[in-house]
């Protein structure tokens, strides 16, 4: 028989889980300022952890590389929740659109997020090491999310038609935010992400 619980137990990880994400947004927010000040390449690692006061190994428990902690968020396994809570039935694509909206509208809406966003977004452009270790990161994302596709239309997660659905979608996604930074600022991220969905959903053709 499993020991008993008392509630105070869940409010204790719950405050330890908060306590980790507190911790890699702190992390994440030094890296910024100083990649910003100093640029990527010139900021080591123990400089990021100096600037977040905490050590260096505590930099790697979070971030396995540095190029991680550009690439790292919270935000996939929102992501995963959100899709799975979408109606029966709905088209993937439709589920896709609905779930970013939802997920990206706070980030752009909130100065400083919309602000973080645009460097992560520049950093992945301007630095090989990032770019190279992106593609390891949809993977990871895309396998996540393409599970969960899988099981909503009847496939197994490894079907072609379902790693050809997710590389598309990622594809798109990073496109549109490329094109987001590096021509139109100033723009609605959503609405460029919508119109690229378009295009895929309309078969590629333009």
């Amino acid at each position: 028989m499993p020991p008993e619980t008392s509630d105070d137990a869940v409010p204790r990880v719950g405050l330890r889980e908060r306590k980790k994400v507190q911790t890699r947004q702190a992390i994440r927010a030094a890296a910024y300022r100083l990649f910003a000040e100093h640029g990527y390449d010139a900021t080591p690692v123990d400089r990021i952890a100096a600037e977040a006061d905490v050590s260096p190994s505590t930099v790697f428990r979070y971030f396995p590389t540095k190029e991680d902690i550009v690439l790292t968020d919270e935000y996939d396994d929102l992501m995963a929740d959100m899709l799975r809570g979408r109606p029966e039935g709905e088209p993937p694509l439709v589920s896709v659109r609905m779930v970013l909206h939802e997920s990206l509208s706070a980030i752009l809406n909130d100065p400083a997020q919309r602000a973080e966003m645009v460097q992560r977004e520049q950093l992945v452009r301007d630095v090989p090491a990032i770019r190279a270790r992106t593609h390891e990161s949809f993977s990871l994302t895309g396998r996540l999310l393409g599970g969960i596709i899988a099981s909503r239309t009847g496939r197994t997660a490894d079907a072609l038609e379902v790693r050809v659905f997710t590389a598309a979608v990622f594809a798109v996604i990073h496109e549109a935010t490329m094109f987001w930074v590096e021509k139109a600022p100033e723009d609605d991220l959503l609405v460029l992400i919508d119109r690229s969905l378009r295009i895929l959903n309309r078969g590629l053709d333009i």
